[in-house]
């Protein structure tokens, strides 16, 4: 006898995969505006990598190199 996980009821929610899905989302769309391909620096913007730099202290102002 296989047992199924009942549908609806409680859900999961994986809050790291949620804000993974909302950032590509919002990669998605800056590229379908964009005319030709995003920047490391657009791309930067739209993820907002300095602002989360600024929130854990590891702002040091250079792109990574091995991007």
């Amino acid at each position: 006898m296989t047992r199924v996980a009942p549908l609806g009821g409680g859900t999961v929610q994986d809050h790291v995969a949620l804000a993974e899905i909302e950032l590509t989302g919002e990669l998605m769309i800056a590229a379908s505006e964009a005319e030709d391909r995003l920047s490391l620096e657009s791309i930067d913007e739209v993820l907002r990598v300095a602002e989360e730099r600024r929130n854990t202290g590891t702002d040091s102002g250079s792109v990574d190199p091995g991007r």
